[in-house]
Parts: C-alpha cells; structure tokens; sequence
C-alpha cells in the first residue's frame, strides 16, 4: 500500500497531533475506532477537505479500515467482510489507472431495454441529482440487460461523460461496458467497466437514485465510492472522517513494519518474525 506523494493539509496534520506515538513512530495503540462529534468539532475539517486527501489513498487500504480487518484497533467493522457486499468483484477493469484514485458521492440509476409497458425516466434526471447534490459525485449505473446483449452495450461514452462533468462527476462505475475510451481519456473522467464496446442499441433508464448492485457491490445513493486500478468500495458518507483519519494512521504504521522487515533483509526468516512480532493485522491491540 502506498499514499500518493501530495502534501497534508495543515487540517489533517492535525488528525494525528494529539496521538500518543510509539517509539517507532506509530500512533498508541490507544485509538478510537469511531470519532465523537467533539473531536469533529475540534478539528473542523471540512468534506471536501477529506475527499482530497482520501484522493491520496488506495483502495485496498481504504478497504482495510471499513471493514478487511474487523479485530484491528484501526478497522471500523462497518459490515461483515464476507457476508456483505461493499466492495467490487474482479470482474471490471480500470481504464485509466494513472488517474490515481478517486473518491465521491454516488449518484445511481437503471438502464435496460426499453420496455413498452413502463415509462422510461430522462437522462437529465441523473444530471439533475448530480447537480443538486453533494460534489464530486460518482455515477453508478447498473445495466440489467438480456444475456445476449450484456456485454454489446457501449452504454457511456464522450458526450454523456461531458454532460456528467458540468454537475459535478468525477467518475462512473458499472457491471457492463461501455465505449470512447480515447475521446474521454483527456476529460480525466475515470471509469470502471467489465470491458469496452463500440455500439449499443435503444436502451432505457427504468429508475434513478435507487440503489444499485454493481460487480459485487451493493450502492446506495449519496454513499461514498472510492476507487482506483484495484477496484472500488463504498461506506456511508457519515464515516467519511473517520476512514480517513484511520487509514493515515494504518499507512503510517505499516510503514514503519516494512521499514523494519526491510532492515534485516536477507537474515532469514526467524529475523522477519521478530521483525513483524506484534503487528498481525487480524490482531486487537
């Protein structure tokens, strides 16, 4: 895991200052896994504050504190890691991994065939729940097409993906492809898809801001999404300080174990052990 090398607003500095640190450089082992509203107050660091620095984070790192690791002092156990469906599967791949990660505010909506007995809804529905809603935002459409079709439907492309951009998106997310991989790479709109297809037929929307369930994950609209190459996951935007707060501190701890791995390289393994003695992620300190 690594933090994308930009530097720490003086707010979030502050997350940290009133730790008690280890001599290694940890934080105590004395962490709070939720955060009191007086510690918010104190702080006052704002959303998008803490969406720009969750922006420095990967993904599997943010996973590891919502829920990979629930008998970690730094994991907030916010679902059952295997039971629950917070985070995408291996079907889907990253169009543009350089883009780093990239986290927002899920606006979702229901594409299919059109079907003669229901009315289909107006794309400027999405637009409008993105426009009036918090910023950025991550558009996630589940496509419920027949098996025939699932995987010919070049869904997006450059001028839905210009629409999104002028209310606030930042990013889409779905369970099939879509196309204009080149058009929109210079937008620095990131997608994640199941793969990638010149042309579609009459589709329609069938519902906006509902939740969705995409690659593995179930979605609820105005969740927090973050994703980068590796995948994406989503938590409630109530946690959004506190999965930062925690995955700081769990970058800065896992470095210091790795810096001290590292130091007894090639003296086997008994050195590694002792090396890493103490920090099993799985492991309530």
């Amino acid at each position: 895991m690594r933090i994308r090398p930009r530097s720490m607003s003086r707010e979030m500095k502050a997350v940290f200052s009133g730790q008690r640190r280890t001599a290694g450089g940890c934080p105590s082992a004395r962490f709070d896994r939720h955060l009191d509203s007086r510690h918010h107050k104190e702080r006052n660091v704002s959303e998008q504050e803490l969406l720009e620095e969750i922006r420095k984070i990967d993904t599997p790192t943010i996973t590891n504190v919502v829920a990979t690791y629930p008998g970690n002092e730094l994991c907030l156990s916010l679902y059952n890691p295997w039971t629950m469906n917070w985070y995408t599967d291996n079907s889907l791949q990253c169009w543009y991994p350089e883009l780093g990660a990239i986290a927002g505010y899920a606006v979702t909506c229901v594409y299919s065939v059109p079907d003669p007995n229901f009315p289909a809804r107006d794309f400027t529905e999405v637009l409008e729940a993105m426009d009036n809603g918090p910023k950025p935002s991550i558009f996630c459409f589940e496509q419920r097409f027949p098996p025939e079709l699932a995987n010919k439907v070049g869904l997006a492309g450059g001028n839905m993906t210009s629409n999104m951009m002028t209310c606030g998106a930042i990013g889409a997310i779905t369970n099939g492809p879509s196309r204009d991989i080149h058009e929109i790479r210079p937008m620095e709109f990131q997608y994640l898809t199941n793969g990638i297809t010149p042309g579609h037929g009459p589709q329609a929307i069938q519902a906006v801001q509902v939740p969705v369930h995409i690659a593995g994950m179930d979605i609820a609209p105005g969740e927090i999404i973050h994703m980068d190459e590796n995948g994406a996951v989503k938590f409630p935007a109530e946690h959004l300080e506190a999965v930062v707060t925690n995955a700081k501190a769990l970058i800065e701890k896992e470095e210091t174990t790795i810096a001290r791995v590292l130091a007894v390289k090639g003296q086997g393994l008994e050195a590694m052990r002792k090396a890493r003695a103490g920090d099993d992620p799985y492991i309530k300190k």
